[in-house]
């Protein structure tokens, strides 16, 4: 008798196993902005912060009364200010933005899946802090500039004259929403580190609103100039900086003895915290469990 044949059989060709397949940054990035878009606190964030930068500059330039004729300097510091006045309440919206970006996957779960995608953890991380930051600018800065053209036309009508092309009129406008990403960022970091979004957005909101009067309450109390001096390093009395309106010909302000910051060393300090939250997060991150 002779030996029976066995007839090899051939595989199906089927899906790479997921740890084998290795997403580049373009699709992940591709894939975080899908999840993004989808998420409804995102219209709701970004609706609130397109409202209230329009809305606010286009109730001071209907309301405000320059009294004269404004040009040059005059005329320019204060359209920065009708335009800068919304980012404290842009950046408390962006700061529960950039919680609820993160924390939102861990409470749903979805985080195994965005993990699974990407086993190192840190580029799908990177392409959420990406998508987060260049939406938050995007926004940010296409609704600043509706509001600086509707409140220099309302204005204009009352004499105010400023200089748009200036650079100390743009680059403080450009600095609020800068201001504003880098925030959204920082909210980000902290809700990664806490993985919930109650005490994320606590903690965000609590550096934002409670912390800075709490050191200005000692401060005023103990009459010790280190703590007044701590407040300047805050994350968003760092990041006002980037937003307030100096001429070539203006000093820096300060004088008193404290600590005082300009743009550079404002923004500086504000991107330096931001660095240091996510890398603390980033590498927590990778070294525990889901």
């Amino acid at each position: 008798m002779s030996a029976p044949q066995t007839v090899p059989q051939h595989r199906q060709p089927g899906p790479a196993p997921m740890s084998d397949v290795h997403l580049g940054a373009g699709r992940l990035v591709a894939s975080e902005w899908v999840k993004f878009r989808s998420i409804r606190s995102t219209f709701w964030c970004f609706g609130i912060i397109v409202l209230l930068t329009i809305g606010i500059a286009a109730l001071v330039g209907a309301l405000a009364e320059p009294g004269q004729d404004l040009t040059g300097d005059q005329a320019n510091s204060t359209i920065v200010s009708m335009n800068t006045v919304s980012v404290y309440l842009s950046a408390l919206v962006v700061g529960v933005l950039g919680v609820l970006i993160i924390t939102g996957e861990y409470s749903t779960g979805q985080i195994r899946s965005t993990f699974t995608a990407d086993p190192g953890r840190i580029g799908v991380l990177l392409a959420k802090a990406t998508v987060l930051a260049l939406s938050t600018f995007v926004v940010s800065v296409v609704s600043t500039w509706i509001g600086v053209f509707l409140s220099t036309a309302l204005q204009s009508a009352k004499g105010l004259r400023p200089d748009l092309a200036d650079p100390a009129v743009f680059m403080p406008l450009l600095g609020s929403s800068l201001d504003v990403t880098l925030l959204a960022l920082l909210a980000f970091g902290i809700g990664l580190l806490v993985r919930s979004s109650a005490g994320g957005i606590a903690i965000t909101l609590g550096i934002l609103l409670v912390l800075p009067i709490v050191l200005a309450l000692f401060g005023s109390i103990t009459n010790t100039q280190w703590i007044s001096d701590l407040t300047a390093f805050l994350p968003d009395a760092a990041g006002s900086q980037l937003y307030q309106y100096a001429s070539g010909s203006e000093l820096p302000a300060g004088g008193s003895g404290g600590v005082t910051l300009n743009g550079w060393s404002g923004g500086g300090v504000l991107l330096a915290e931001v660095v240091v939250v996510n890398a603390i997060a980033f590498v927590v991150t990778r070294r525990r469990d889901v």
